[in-house]
């Protein structure tokens, strides 16, 4: 193993901890950990592996929106909630380190579902919200190991 392709497995591994905890933009590393491989190896093999992880990853993220989105929409939670959990989720980022923005997304959204359907459905809705946003975190965490996987398969083939 080169000391490029050990730097782009660290890169991917980072890159994978960065989706399930949203800390870094885990896709866009991923990807350009593999571009980084791809410019190095330089071969059509390269390339063509590099073009199979884009695609896996960008169909990956424009899934993620899709289903989440239609599930927060069958839960009947309205991106104004979201934007409250995101942003108190932001808050609690700095205020409890990594976990701090978990708390506050949920906190962000039960209390904006509190205000907007009252204390019996605000439970639901929350929880709906946060499937959601399981499911979006899945998708994305399966695009990136799959896209990882064929970069894995391209380095042990050549």
């Amino acid at each position: 193993m080169s000391a490029t392709e050990l730097i782009v497995a660290v890169a991917i591994a980072v890159g994978i901890a960065g989706i399930i905890v949203p800390v870094l933009p885990g896709t866009i590393l991923v990807l350009a950990a593999i571009l980084v491989w791809a410019l190095e190896v330089g071969t059509t093999t390269g390339w063509a592996v590099f073009a199979v992880c884009a695609l896996l990853l960008v169909v990956g993220s424009v899934v993620k929106y899709l289903l989440p989105g239609r599930q927060l929409k069958t839960a009947g939670v309205p991106n104004r909630t979201l934007l409250v959990g995101a942003l108190l989720g932001f808050i609690g980022f700095f205020v409890v380190p990594v976990i701090g923005m978990f708390i506050g997304f949920v906190l962000g959204v039960y209390v904006a579902e509190r205000a907007r359907v009252g204390g019996a459905l605000a439970w639901p809705s929350t929880k709906g919200a946060l499937r959601a946003v399981g499911a979006s975190i899945l998708i994305e965490l399966v695009a990136a190991l799959l896209a990882a996987g064929a970069w894995v398969a391209a380095v042990v083939a050549t």
